[in-house]
């Protein structure tokens, strides 16, 4: 496209379906990339952050600077709504609510914004301290349509393009029986708003099965293709679905999240401080399955968004940029 600049990391002109972007943003290491330095001096916040038992500072900028981020991408996954509700029981308004308000505040009409579903909602157990305990709210309807669905629409309105929800890994033990799993799903996305923007991520490879994929389809909810620890490669994912968009938005998600076979933790380490790339960590296949997914995605006809983050290479801006030039790149 012609005001497409990989180089200069404006990817907005990429093609009018593909939607590239980062999981997350804010980052101090994006400044010169994204950021302009002179916009954040002393506006630099500097919080503490454990990550299998090390510490970490990590820079953050301001929720302003999500106007810089407009400028050179056209999607944006809000993650941090993945550990909080927007409401509580009683309606009173979180923290997460107010940041969200905060940010679109900043966000024009015409960019687009992918939330994460908060994990009480979809995670079958949750993590409480060492330990992980059974979460009594798993695919609770009323919790997801009262306490995050319907706040996040009025917050958020038209720049909400998608909800993800993210399920955890799941050993063999902890797995629910097929059909148990299935007619749970199921009766979920039956008594939930009816949206055409669902995407589900599975991180459990022999989850991703007919039965599963039968009711992603049935109600319209998208498979996330997930680049992550545990899971086969994108294009072995969207194999198992017979290459079918399941979303009835007709939108293909893609989460670049970490490199396959790399726990999350030691890809963390190796990425921090986000500001490079680390020699020997980015995969080339994700990169190569990641633009033929894309161009697939042209000739069927559907949006392609695609999510980077800092850990599948050390620095999203520079990882969507590799993306972009492959993508406009001859065959």
């Amino acid at each position: 496209m012609e005001n497409a600049e990989p180089n200069q990391y404006h990817f907005r002109d990429l093609h009018p379906d593909i939607y590239l972007g980062t999981t997350s943003d804010r980052y101090a290491g994006w400044i010169g990339q994204i950021y302009s330095k002179e916009h954040y001096a002393g506006r630099i916040n500097r919080r503490p952050k454990v990550v299998g038992g090390k510490a970490y500072i990590e820079e953050v900028l301001p929720v302003d600077s999500v106007e810089e981020y407009f400028q050179h991408f056209r999607v944006l996954e809000i993650d941090y709504t993945f550990y909080r509700l927007l409401t509580e029981e009683d309606g009173t308004p979180t923290q997460n609510y107010h940041v969200l308000r905060h940010y679109r505040r900043h966000i024009h009409d015409n960019d687009a914004v992918i939330l994460k579903v908060p994990q009480i909602v979809f995670a079958q157990k949750l993590r409480r301290g060492t330990e992980y305990i059974p979460n009594e709210a798993y695919l609770n309807p009323k919790i997801f349509t009262r306490q995050f669905y319907k706040p996040a629409l009025e917050v958020l309105g038209k720049p909400l393009t998608g909800f993800i929800f993210e399920q955890e890994y799941q050993r063999n033990q902890d797995r629910l029986p097929e059909k148990e799993m299935v007619r749970s799903l199921e009766a979920f996305f039956e008594a939930i708003p009816k949206d055409h923007r669902y995407h589900t991520e599975i991180r459990t490879g022999s989850l991703l099965i007919p039965s599963f994929f039968r009711v992603l389809e049935k109600h319209g909810v998208g498979q996330v293709l997930s680049h992550w620890t545990w899971l086969p490669p994108l294009r072995e994912q969207f194999a198992k679905t017979g290459n079918k968009i399941l979303n009835a938005g007709r939108v293909l998600v893609i989460r670049l999240v970490t490199p396959i076979d790399m726990r999350y933790e030691v890809a963390y380490e190796k990425a921090h401080p986000f500001d490079k790339m680390v020699e020997g960590m980015l995969q080339p296949k994700m990169i190569e399955e990641t633009t033929q997914l894309m161009h697939q995605g042209i000739e069927k006809g559907v949006k392609v968004m695609v999510l980077v983050n800092n850990r599948t290479g050390g620095n999203a801006p520079l990882i969507a940029q590799a993306i972009a030039e492959k993508f406009l790149s001859p065959c």
